[in-house]
Formats: structure tokens, C-alpha cells, sequence
């Protein structure tokens, strides 16, 4: 098939959509607007309710993905702009400047234990540091590195050079200029994931004040032998063990001022992360600060039960509405109402805090919505408005799948990248409507 398919978004459900797409034949772009692909996935350490290590699941797709025939990686790179209607719309890619040549590029590593500059690593969710010539992270694919321009002290002040002395590829190239591609596709995939969003927004819980008080996915570094404590449970402020671990959920979700919808997955993230925290820690008391549970997946209500039983895990219905440093400047003071105790506040000291943050659709893919007819609903994400095709936008030829069009979770975006592609093969071989 001479066809070309053009997926935006290199997470799982872009993999996926672009593995099913690659194997009907189709000629796959899978665009990407980080180093690698992987998404939020490859950062994660486990997953519910099997608590399956991640990157086992993820990295053999990661390498499924690169290896096909059929399928083009676009990493660093976006999408420009998209013109046309089904089924011939203009695809334009804007491919960043590594200043590494990826041809020549090895993965050694070399360069990155040479370089002199230090910067916060995002993969790590700032709790640690990367030097501007990096990999994402050890499983990165492709396995190539780039060079943070903003940072590098060659490119803007034309001093050091390091990298490139010690490059025996001779990858290094300080003069690469972005570049342009142009794709004739007759679909596109939208699969552009989430963003959690900016906790520091809401200065009542504490994030930013207290140092113990972390993201969860800041938490789920933590937790990951490949994080920035080796997989020690530690808290910031100074690398101790907690013994008391709090929870809360609905960060910012569900809030007529911020966010009205539930983020879906942060019951079972939270309930998965505090099962982790007892096997790293077995003598640590867990609390989950919830407004209503809701687990209603597969096994998700046992993986509650399991919870509370074999751990410990206590689950306390109310929204804390505020959290501080504790007096020593270590720790976290809690205070939440007690539910059916007419409105009395309690406060509870803990070693540690890890908000569940609101996630956000992904906005970079906001830009060409408009010029193509694709319409975005109140809270950010893309219009799926035809009950007998859920993953068709409003604009014909334009398929969403992931959370870029509602909130869902791993195994659900890999469900819905699939009909996604299948979506597109019945578009183009002229079946349904």
C-alpha cells in the first residue's frame, strides 16, 4: 500500500497505532516531540493492577517501533503545520536540530561524561541532573544523543567544544540547522498523551514550600531503580526512609476552578504507588486522602482490598485544604475535615506528601486543531463527538486515540490506538462512513 500515515506522538498509544498501521502496510511518520519515544510511560516504574514493570512492557514495542520496515521515526521533531482534507492532507514536520548527527552517532556516552554543564533532567522529574549533551534515559529509542542548545556553552557562547573533541564518531555538529519535511498523508493520528498539570498553581498544597511534599511522578522516580536514588524510598529534605506517607488525590481534577473532570487514573496510580511504598518500606504507614473511589477496571477494586489488607493502606475520604512544612522544616503538616464529624478539622503530621496532579491533554498539537476543522472541547481535548466511531474528530481522515481524547489509562489507550488504526484502514479502503 502505497498510502503514508502520519501518527502525532510517540507514547504507547502512538506506538501501538503505528506498529498496527506499519504491519497492514501502510507507510507510518510517527512523530515525536522528544528525543525518543516512550512518554510518560518510560518514566513510570510499575503498572496497575499487576504492577508489571513498565519499560518491560514498554521497550520491546520501543524496538518493534524502530526496527519496522514500514514505520519512520520523527523524533525531536513536530508537526509544523497540516493542510488538505481527506484523503490528501499536507503534512509539514519540522525536524529540530540535534547538533549530533544520527547517522554517525553511537549511544557511547562519551560525550555526556565529558560535558562540564549540568541541568535539571526532565525524565527524572527535576530531582536530578543531566548534562546538556544527554540520552533521555538508558533505554532511549533511538539510542542517540542531543544537544540541549538553550544550555550548551559551544552553541551559545562559542566556548568549550569538549563534545566534539571527544566524539571519535565525529557526530558532533555545531552548525546542523533544523530541518523541513513534506508528507502527502492520507490520514493522521492524533495520540499527543497528557501533561500533569502545574501544581505550583495551587500554592495551598504546599508544592514548592514544603520540600517533602512531591509529584507523583516525581514519586514514581523515586520508587524506580533506575531513578535518582536507585530505588531507595527517601524523602527530599534529607534522604531519610518516611515512615508515614500521605496521598492526596484530586490535585487540581474535578475543581470547578481548574479542572471539572476526573483524571480517571489516580485512585489506582495512588493505591499501586502506596503498595510499592511497603514493599520498599514494610514498616511505613500509608494514608490515601480521597474524595470518592473510583475503581472500576478489571481487578481494580481488589487491588484496593489488597492494599488496605496486606499493607496497611488507610483510605480517608476528604480533600486536605492545606499542607505545610512541619515545624522542623522536615515532614508535612496535613489539615483535612473529618468526614461525618460536623465540619471539625483535624491535622496530621507526615514524613512525606505526593499530590495527584490534575492531567492536562497535551497542548502541542492545540496549534493545527483550528486550520483543519478539528474541534476541542471545553476542557482541552479533541472532539469525539460520533458515538459509532469514537475515535473520528470532526474533521474527516483526522483519528484521535489516548488521552488526547478523554482521560484514560495504559491498557485503554493501547485498546483505543488499535481501533484507531483500524479506523483508518476502513477510512481509506472505502468502508464505513
Amino acid at each position: 500500500m502505497n498510502e503514508k500515515i502520519v501518527v502525532v506522538g510517540g507514547g504507547i498509544a502512538g506506538i501501538q497505532a503505528a506498529l498496527d498501521l506499519g504491519d497492514m502496510g501502510f507507510e507510518v511518520h510517527l512523530v515525536e516531540k522528544s528525543p525518543s519515544i516512550g512518554g510518560h510511560m518510560a518514566q513510570l516504574d510499575k503498572t496497575f493492577p499487576t504492577n508489571d514493570c513498565s519499560l518491560c512492557i514498554l521497550s520491546p514495542k520501543m524496538i518493534m517501533c524502530a526496527d519496522h520496515e514500514r514505520i519512520k521515526l520523527h523524533t525531536y521533531s513536530e508537526i509544523e503545520s497540516i493542510s488538505g482534507k481527506f484523503p490528501k492532507f499536507k503534512v509539514r514536520i519540522k525536524e529540530k536540530a540535534r547538533y549530533v548527527d544520527v547517522g554517525r552517532c553511537t549511544g557511547c556516552g562519551d560525550c555526556t561524561v565529558k560535558c562540564p554543564t549540568k541541568v535539571p533532567n526532565e525524565y527524572e522529574e527535576t530531582l536530578a541532573i543531566r548534562k546538556e549533551i544527554y540520552l533521555p534515559f538508558p533505554q532511549a529509542v533511538p539510542r542517540k544523543v542531543t544537544i540541549d542548545a538553550a544550555h550548551c556553552r559551544m552553541i551559545t557562547r562559542n566556548k568549550c567544544g569538549i563534545c566534539k573533541k571527544v566524539c571519535q564518531a565525529g557526530a558532533i555538529d555545531y552548525d546542523q540547522k533544523d530541518k523541513f519535511i513534506d508528507i502527502d498523508a492520507s490520514a493522521v493520528v492524533i495520540a499527543t498523551g497528557y501533561e500533569q498539570m502545574d501544581v505550583r498553581t495551587l500554592p495551598q498544597f504546599g508544592f514548592g514550600m514544603a520540600e517533602d511534599v512531591v509529584t507523583s511522578l516525581q514519586f514514581e522516580r523515586i520508587l524506580s531503580a533506575s531513578g535518582p536514588t536507585g530505588g531507595h524510598l527517601v524523602r527530599p529534605s534529607d534522604g531519610t526512609e518516611p515512615k508515614t506517607l500521605a496521598f492526596i488525590q484530586c490535585v487540581g481534577s474535578r475543581d470547578a476552578k481548574t479542572h471539572v473532570y476526573c483524571s480517571s487514573v489516580c485512585c489506582m496510580y495512588a493505591t499501586k504507588e502506596s503498595i510499592l511504598a511497603g514493599e520498599h518500606a514494610p514498616n511505613i504507614k500509608t494514608t490515601i486522602f480521597y474524595m470518592d473511589m473510583r475503581a472500576v477496571g478489571k481487578n481494580f477494586q481488589e487491588f484496593v482490598q489488597r492494599a488496605k489488607k496486606s499493607y496497611g493502606v488507610r483510605y480517608v475520604q476528604s480533600r486536605p485544604a492545606k499542607l505545610q512544612p512541619s515545624k522542623e522544616g522536615k515532614g508535612v503538616l496535613i489539615n483535612y475535615e473529618k468526614k461525618g464529624a460536623g465540619g471539625e478539622v483535624a491535622q496530621e503530621e507526615f514524613d512525606m506528601a505526593v499530590l495527584c496532579p490534575a492531567l492536562e491533554p497535551s497542548k502541542s498539537a492545540l496549534k493545527f486543531a483550528g486550520p483543519i476543522g478539528v474541534m476541542i472541547d471545553s476542557d482541552g481535548f479533541f472532539s469525539t463527538p460520533d458515538l459509532q466511531h469514537p475515535v473520528d474528530s470532526t474533521s474527516k481522515g483526522i483519528i484521535v486515540c489516548g488521552f488526547a481524547s478523554t482521560p484514560m489509562d495504559i491498557p485503554d489507550a493501547v485498546t483505543q490506538a488499535s481501533s484507531a488504526a483500524a479506523r483508518v484502514a476502513e477510512m481509506i479502503s472505502g468502508g464505513g462512513c
